[in-house]
């Protein structure tokens, strides 16, 4: 039975990784991934809670964004910080959600995440062009689990 941690191989988790990575090369915006097994709530209001949780309304820019999957319910929301959302079309999310949404009827889980966050850092790219000084905010990494 796979877990939030296992839900991924490690080849998957390090495809995750290097997108989000790559996705912040040409902007100063912050990129996270969170998994857990299940979304028991509001998938918005669970995603809200854990970008809260892990601190991602604490960039300079407020330009963080969390893609949060819960995928045992096959859940999943993105959440963008008030600095994105000031700049993004009223549709951008949806359009980001449904680009996921189509790998994942298909299980294609590390495809749905990595195609949405190319989508997001392209706008990212062109709202918060990354700076001299910038500094990785935020890890990289995926997080997983009830936060």
């Amino acid at each position: 039975m796979p877990t939030a941690k296992n839900f991924f191989s490690q080849e998957q988790k390090e495809r995750i990784r290097l997108a989000i990575m790559d996705g912040e090369l040409n902007t100063s915006g912050e990129i996270r991934v969170h998994i857990e097994e299940v979304c028991e709530e509001d998938v918005m209001d669970r995603a809200s809670y854990v970008f809260g949780k892990l601190s991602m309304h604490k960039t300079k820019e407020r330009n963080g964004v969390l893609f949060y999957l819960a995928f045992k319910n096959r859940k999943f929301a993105i959440i963008g910080d008030a600095g994105i959302n000031k700049v993004v079309d009223a549709d951008f999310w949806n359009e980001a959600k449904h680009r996921m949404l189509v790998q994942f009827r298909e299980d294609k889980f590390t495809e749905g995440l990595i195609a949405a966050i190319e989508q997001v850092s392209q706008q990212l790219k062109q709202h918060f062009p990354r700076q001299r000084d910038d500094v990785n905010e935020l890890s990289d990494e995926i997080s997983f689990g009830k936060l």
